[in-house]
């Protein structure tokens, strides 16, 4: 069988999980379009600004379309925030003080943020160095926060619990927003002192509801991955309670400034557009995620999640068992991308990740994980971690076109 007849009889077994995705887009654009008929966006918003940036409204209205759709008080949206850890570093800067402890809920933070909280040593910067110490509860063999275990890592210090609502580089289960509904009824009822923040990372638009919906008191994320749309070229957002988002800002600008400057000399268009387009690129990352979750099944890998799972985020694990098929896949997937694809991205050391990771992103926005890419640490199981894909219809050439590269270096028989 070629890799066009096993892509397409992997196709077939997807189709029910398509119909539930084009649900979920449809009520989501839904949701967009008439947040930003209820802000009268106009072409006046797309206008760039200079210096202080005070009253831009552009940047002013984008942030409470934000906040109007992930039903929060109030919202930092800014071309300023370099990622999505840069977002969440200033959120726990923002609202841990020397003295208070950070938990995260939901085991290890993804490899990124161990140096900004010091999960190793005491890294300069970190919130270690500052003097808030850290403490983590695994999720339970089911995949699910463990109540009870947090509760007993309560301490009146405890300010922050963070949930990861995806999986990162680890083989637990991805998160729905509705999972985090009992942990936030705990918080507000027994620990009023402590907030809820929860990283978004890749899960915008996946499901009908955000986390802030079931109660998160803040929820972060990374612009170039879902709610850009393939469009945003950089930034990041923040949502959530106006008391927290208010103290957060102040680690975006400075004390006493906040949200009322920062200009950005760019057209606020793609940030409009993007999240305009959003809902419908997001679904077509999930279904190439569904494809590959059905194509590499078929060929006897382990895949998380399976074919017909609910999704919450773009993300797909494929366990490729050996070093050789996993860089092979990369390989694949980097030499399928409109952009750069003559490279050959190889494992190297790379900065704020505990392993060699190997990277495959042939994107228009640099980094972007709502176009197709692929990445992985170098550690067994040698488990690929596929993303995004602006089309379904690249996301299933791109596959096949894998399947070819990986059969030629015969790590597929």
């Amino acid at each position: 069988m070629n890799a066009h007849q096993l892509v397409d009889q992997a196709e077939k077994r997807c189709e029910s999980a398509f119909r539930r995705i084009d649900e979920i887009a449809l009520f989501n654009t839904e949701k967009v379009l008439n947040a930003f008929q209820k802000h009268e966006i106009a072409s006046r918003h797309f206008a760039p600004t200079t210096g202080y940036g005070y009253d831009d409204i552009g940047r002013d209205t984008l942030e409470r379309l934000f906040a109007d759709l992930f039903e929060a008080d109030a919202a930092i949206v800014r071309p300023q925030i370099a990622s999505g850890t840069h977002a969440l570093s200033m959120c726990l800067f923002g609202l841990l003080r020397p003295g208070d402890e950070l938990m995260y809920a939901s085991g290890g933070p993804y490899d990124t943020l161990e140096d900004v909280i010091g999960v190793r040593g005491c890294p300069v910067g970190s919130l270690k160095e500052m003097g808030v110490s850290y403490t983590q509860v695994e999720m339970n063999p089911q995949g699910e926060l463990e109540l009870a275990a947090i509760r007993a890592a309560m301490k009146p210090n405890t300010r922050v619990v963070a949930v990861q609502r995806s999986r990162g580089y680890s083989s637990r289960k991805s998160l729905m927003p509705q999972d985090i509904a009992p942990l936030a009824e705990m918080l507000h009822r027994d620990f009023p002192n402590a907030c809820l923040m929860v990283d978004n990372c890749y899960g915008e638009f996946v499901c009908d509801m955000e986390p802030t919906q079931y109660g998160a008191d803040v929820c972060v994320g990374s612009l170039i991955k879902n709610p850009g749309g393939g469009l945003a070229p950089t930034g990041g957002y923040i949502v959530g309670r106006q008391e927290l988002v208010e103290r957060i800002s102040y680690r975006l600008t400075a004390p006493g400034i906040g949200r009322e400057v920062g200009s950005y000399a760019g057209s606020y268009q793609p940030f409009y557009q993007g999240l305009f387009m959003a809902p419908h690129v997001v679904a077509q990352a999930v279904k190439t995620a569904v494809l590959a979750s059905a194509i590499f099944e078929g060929l006897g890998m382990n895949t998380t999640p399976a074919v017909d799972a609910v999704r919450t985020d773009i993300i797909q694990a494929l366990e490729l068992q050996t070093p050789e098929r996993l860089i092979a896949f990369c390989q694949g997937i980097q030499s399928a991308s409109p952009i750069d694809s003559m490279a050959l991205p190889e494992p190297w050391d790379m900065p704020g990740y505990q392993h060699q990771v190997i990277m495959a992103a042939g994107t228009f926005v640099s980094g972007a994980s709502i176009e197709l890419s692929a990445d992985a640490p170098m550690r067994e199981p040698y488990t690929a971690f596929l993303q995004g894909g602006l089309t379904y219809s690249h996301g299933k050439l791109a596959l096949i076109k894998t399947i070819e590269f990986m059969s030629k270096k015969g790590c597929l028989s």
